[in-house]
């Protein structure tokens, strides 16, 4: 492969990236938080490009409830615990709920909707909803860890393809259990729960990091090299 090959390889790999909806959200929320993280709070620059990216970023979200709203109707994966079901079609519920609830706080945001004092229920209802899928997202993947671990000891000796699969599954839930504790005390911070603690400076790195997390789950699997 000449390095030419490579460059257009690699320009459509950040064009499948750069296609991805969600994937231009999880770019926008890194900018978004991290200039909260410069902005600390104050007026600048920085805060409003924080103001105008978060505002941006509801537009994606339009109407993306119904995915969750989806996952929460389907049947589960057979073999999965009740506990696991339960605090999966939880996590969905929390989650659509929030996503629905949001579109109203950027409706508000737009002069659309103009009740300011409801638009300030919902928003915070919102909160406690994005809290709540993210508490239950953290222990769905604490109980995954926990069932891959147990299979990954069963298939240790021989260390065939099922034994690698299951430990880059381990490896990438681990990833995102990190990513859902993150977004705990992300929803804390903007909830201001702790306003002492969580300083706009510390949500906005606790934001970016989940942020740089996402993105990176949403990598694109480079193409396997044929072989000669």
């Amino acid at each position: 492969m000449t390095a030419l090959d490579g460059t257009r390889a690699d320009l459509a790999l950040a064009i499948i990236y750069l296609n991805k909806v969600e994937a231009r959200d999880k770019i926008c929320r890194a900018i978004q938080f991290g200039s909260k993280f410069v902005s600390n709070g104050k007026p600048g620059a920085a805060q409003n490009v924080d103001k105008t990216t978060g505002l941006a970023r509801k537009v994606f979200r339009l109407f993306k409830f119904i995915n969750d709203l989806h996952a929460l109707i389907s049947p589960p994966v057979q073999g999965t615990p009740l506990p696991l079901i339960a605090l999966g079609k939880s996590k969905n519920a929390f989650m659509s709920t929030y996503l629905f609830l949001d579109q109203f706080v950027w409706l508000h945001r737009t002069g659309i909707y103009k009740d300011a004092d409801r638009a300030q229920l919902i928003g915070k209802i919102s909160g406690y909803c994005y809290l709540g899928s993210s508490i239950c997202t953290t222990l769905v993947e604490i109980g995954e860890l926990g069932r891959l671990s147990a299979s990954i000891n069963k298939l240790k000796k021989d260390k065939n393809e099922e034994y690698h699969a299951k430990l880059q599954k381990s490896n990438q839930r681990s990833l995102a259990l990190v990513k859902a504790a993150i977004d705990i005390g992300v929803a804390a911070g903007l909830l201001q729960m702790a306003p002492k603690k969580i300083t706009p400076r510390v949500l906005g790195a606790l934001g970016f990091t989940s942020s740089v997390i996402s993105c990176y789950q949403m990598l694109p699997s480079p193409p396997k090299p044929k072989d000669a």
